[in-house]
């Protein structure tokens, strides 16, 4: 821990868990990636989860959603009292981890509408398509068109949005801006506060980490593995310093 910035993550600890990650470590093979990773997050807020390249936050993420690379060996991983350390990727998917990939995994061959539905064959059934397209109107007018020839935008809401066709209770975001025109971006953004003002869990992954830590409750940065900040996203965006040594900006 660099004592120049003193993890908040023992005050943040007394607060009522909804979702915690208790000393997680995971390997790509003998490649020591994630390093005894611990924060907590309570029902409704927003994390950013912070670095540089390579700092470990994407493989943190997996090991969240029970991937199988990185491979978790050691931690415990908690949603509301249910232990997914314990899980497979699909056990954790039904509890209610809801991963968004860099990707978005559009499928090929499928209409937005049908994109949607597939999600929803999956028990418990999450938002439905109303309550989906009140929230998307952009994949409302699209519904019929195949998924993979939406812009970028549109193609990251239909991921968002098919995670919610789930009963989803965390919602994880990989690189979400990835690409996007700054408009495109607030957007997302809007998208994102209204579904927290409905209760959703989420942990955001970015680049922009000023985009990020706009939208964030709280943040943690890792480095090489390891976190070396857990705090307000606020004190983030307001300490110069931390920003250079640990962000770049």
């Amino acid at each position: 821990m660099n004592a120049a910035f003193p993890s908040q993550a023992a005050g943040a600890a007394t607060l009522p868990a909804y979702f915690s990650v208790d000393d997680i470590h995971a390997y790509y093979g003998e490649s020591y990636i994630v390093q005894g990773v611990s924060f907590s997050i309570r029902e409704g807020e927003i994390l950013a989860l912070l670095g540089r390249n390579g700092a470990g936050k994407t493989s943190t993420l997996r090991a969240i959603a029970r991937l199988d690379n990185p491979a978790l060996r050691a931690g415990e991983i908690w949603l509301d009292g249910v232990p997914l350390h314990k899980m497979k990727s699909h056990e954790a998917a039904v509890a209610g981890i809801g991963l968004v990939p860099e990707d978005r995994r559009i499928i090929a061959g499928l209409s937005v509408e049908e994109n949607l539905q597939l999600a929803q064959i999956v028990e418990p059934v999450g938002w439905s398509l109303e309550r989906i397209y009140q929230l998307f109107p952009r994949l409302r007018e699209r519904r019929k068109q195949e998924g993979v020839t939406l812009s970028g935008g549109e193609q990251q809401m239909l991921a968002i949005a098919r995670a919610l066709a789930r009963d989803i209770k965390v919602l994880l975001l990989d690189e979400p801006y990835e690409g996007l025109a700054p408009v495109i971006v607030q957007e997302i953004a809007r998208t994102l506060n209204v579904i927290r003002d409905e209760g959703m869990t989420t942990v955001i992954v970015e680049q922009n980490a000023v985009a990020a830590l706009k939208l964030a409750d709280r943040a943690v940065i890792l480095d090489t593995g390891s976190i070396v900040y857990d705090g307000a996203a606020q004190e983030v965006l307001e300490d110069e310093r931390l920003r250079a040594e640990y962000l770049a900006i």
